[in-house]
């Protein structure tokens, strides 16, 4: 019996079970959190009429009424949902370690509600049954075929779109995707004008950052220490919307990846106008600080090369690079990037301060 043979067979047991009202000892919605959050009646009433039907990448998904029990399995879907008021049920484990998998930019959306929180590994496909979602998430999941089939199982499951890469959706399309799911297409429309519009101010406000050369990269540990990020990927897309360009170079090494290994003897590729560092761990940035090849360059000998420290916040806002995030990045990397493309000396990570209101927060 294949794999896909043993879990379609678990899942459709758990599946009748949980259609029949269970025996078990816990109420679904007791155990695992609220459903659709609370609030206004504008907050959370339905825009959109349903059914809606949503294309991507293994075909389409049809959402028959609106949600009431939504669960996350993309790593930072939970955002646009918390943003357009709703509280899923379940959200993915990504890095971090924060409570309820929901960093500082999105505590005030969560409220007092406590989800379940998946695993950053291998689904548990009878964990998200049990759950009983009426809804499947996973635009930021880079979920295979067989995954979605699974999913699709249990509730409908909607994918990213074919048109970008794995993890490579980018944060506009992410929060309309899920707004139409949701039924509340009105409202990511409204927040996503308002944080196009920051991003607007911003480009006017920091005329340097036009046409300068900016990109991320990856510090980690171990064989592979050292990451760029192509064009597609969620943190180039934020440089790029500053007004800062991916060098043609580094998309070409890249290629259709979200991001790919670099050598040593490639560390030349980082020579921009500005280098942002996602720094995994300390041995990481030890490494590239007595790295010759590294030290040679111009960036870092004129202090253009920024380091965001482990499971800091900017480091998460910047990987995260959703409607909640972004504009936490706005208020305290924007400032360290124009230090660093006016020639500034080297610009540490400051300490942090709360986020700003996302866009359409009360």
């Amino acid at each position: 019996m294949t794999t896909w043979t043993r879990l379609a067979a678990l899942l459709a047991a758990l599946l009748t079970l949980t259609a029949c009202g269970g025996d078990g000892d816990t109420d679904a919605t007791t155990a695992t959190g609220t459903g659709t959050s609370t609030g206004s009646d504008r907050e959370t009433a339905a825009e959109t009429d349903f059914p809606v039907t949503i294309q991507h990448k293994f075909g389409e998904t049809t959402i028959e009424s609106e949600p009431q029990r939504v669960v996350s399995v993309g790593f930072n879907d939970q955002d646009p949902l918390l943003a357009l008021g709703i509280t899923p049920v379940a959200v993915r484990e990504w890095f971090g370690g924060k409570p309820h998998a929901t960093w500082v930019w999105a505590q005030d959306e969560l409220g007092d509600a406590e989800p379940t929180v998946l695993p950053v590994g291998e689904l548990d496909f009878e964990q998200v049954a049990a759950l009983q979602p009426d809804l499947i998430v996973g635009i930021y999941s880079g979920m295979t075929q067989e995954q979605y089939g699974l999913l699709s199982q249990i509730a409908p499951t909607v994918a990213q779109s074919d048109d970008y890469v794995d993890f490579g959706v980018p944060w506009q399309e992410q929060t309309r995707i899920i707004g139409r799911a949701v039924g509340r297409e009105d409202r990511a429309e409204e927040l996503i004008s308002a944080l196009e519009s920051r991003f607007e101010a911003v480009r006017e406000q920091h005329a340097a950052f036009q046409d300068a050369t900016g990109m991320v990269g990856f510090l980690g540990g171990g064989d592979a220490d050292y990451h760029v990020y192509g064009r597609q990927d969620l943190r180039s897309r934020f440089m790029t919307a500053l007004g800062f360009e991916i060098p043609e170079e580094v998309a070409r090494f890249v290629g259709d990846e979200f991001s790919a290994p670099i050598s040593r003897e490639r560390l030349s590729l980082t020579d921009v106008d500005v280098m942002v560092w996602v720094v995994n761990d300390t041995e990481g940035r030890e490494q590239l600080a007595d790295e010759p090849l590294y030290q040679r360059l111009d960036v870092v000998k004129e202090g253009r090369d920024l380091f965001l420290e482990p499971d800091g916040q900017l480091a998460g806002a910047l990987s995260f690079s959703t409607v909640l995030s972004l504009p936490f990045l706005l208020d305290e990397l924007v400032p360290q990037l124009a230090a660093a493309v006016d020639g500034n000396p080297r610009t540490e990570v400051t300490t942090e301060r709360e986020p700003s209101p996302s866009p359409g927060r009360s």
